[in-house]
């Protein structure tokens, strides 16, 4: 039996947590367009007859513009430095310049085994490609590079495989029913905040915090959810609720039908907006609201 951890890291929307999600089979992270998506150090666990893989997904490498921004990317190199293998993920439609090297070589001397996955290769021509492989050699990537694509299912078994003969010998560190540490409260909460990553442009989402007040599930199998929508602006707040209240009401009603999914079950739920000027910046806050620095053990 093989286990082990697996930090998944890379830039900003670099398509961590769409892998992620795919290799457990199931969704235990958010996903969308922007960066920033995932702010949290969330474990997805792949459990097969001969090994398990803990899948560590991290916040997107990013420049720090807030202290909440800081924390994540803390959260990433303390990830990084407690694991059995690193996979670094860098998007393969982007085009790849010296930063993107010069990271992959900065957690490779980390001296944990190390992969490269080169995703999106649906979306880009097959010259690209092979460009791209040229100058992985040149600047002196020394690890496997394995090209994917999560949503066509592209080379994933290999890239499984290469992951697995890296694990040590080991017993199972989560039991078999379990594919993520987080609760069901959690990926609730997560799944609003991604509806409105999706629906809202420019700085509107980043500066969003979701606050559950109520998770109860009744005797008739319904689930009553009342939560809070946080933004830092009170003309952010206009924006999220939108005239007559219809855009609330929009991404309401979409989360409220993934909610719905995740759960297998009814949901019945209730959404406030509520403002906390520059919440994101106020260490006290950023902890209310449920985000907490990992810190190496």
């Amino acid at each position: 039996m093989r286990s082990g951890y697996v930090a998944v890291i890379g830039k900003a929307n670099a398509g961590k947590s769409t892998l992620i999600n795919v290799l457990v089979g199931e969704k235990v992270s958010i996903v969308s367009p922007k960066p920033q998506t995932t702010r949290d150090r969330i474990l997805g666990v792949l459990t097969e007859e001969d090994y398990q893989i803990v899948f560590v997904d991290t916040p997107g490498i990013y420049k720090a513009h807030n202290e909440l921004t800081a924390m994540m990317m803390r959260t990433t190199e303390g990830s990084a430095k407690d694991v059995d293998v690193i996979l670094y993920v860098v998007d393969g439609h982007e085009r790849i310049d010296e930063s993107d090297f010069a990271l992959m070589k900065k957690y490779r001397d980390l001296g944990f085994p190390m992969l490269v996955a080169y995703t999106k290769t649906d979306i880009m021509p097959p010259e690209k490609m092979q460009e791209d492989s040229l100058l992985f050699e040149e600047n002196g990537v020394s690890c496997d590079v394995y090209p994917v694509s999560a949503r066509k299912y592209r080379n994933l078994k290999k890239l499984e495989d290469a992951i697995v003969s890296l694990l040590p010998e080991g017993d199972k560190v989560y039991e078999q029913e379990i594919v993520s540490d987080r609760s069901e409260k959690f990926m609730i909460s997560e799944i609003m905040r991604e509806k409105i990553l999706l629906k809202y442009d420019k700085e509107i989402p980043h500066g969003v915090a979701i606050v559950i007040n109520h998770f109860i599930r009744q005797e008739n199998g319904v689930y009553d959810i009342n939560l809070d929508i946080v933004c830092e602006k009170p003309n952010h707040k206009a924006i999220l609720i939108g005239k007559q209240g219809k855009a609330i009401k929009e991404v309401s009603s979409f989360a409220r039908q993934d909610m719905e999914k995740f759960l297998d079950a009814k949901v019945f739920l209730t959404t406030y907006v509520k403002v906390k000027e520059d919440w994101r910046d106020k260490p006290g806050l950023i902890k209310e609201y449920g985000y907490e620095e990992y810190k190496q053990e």
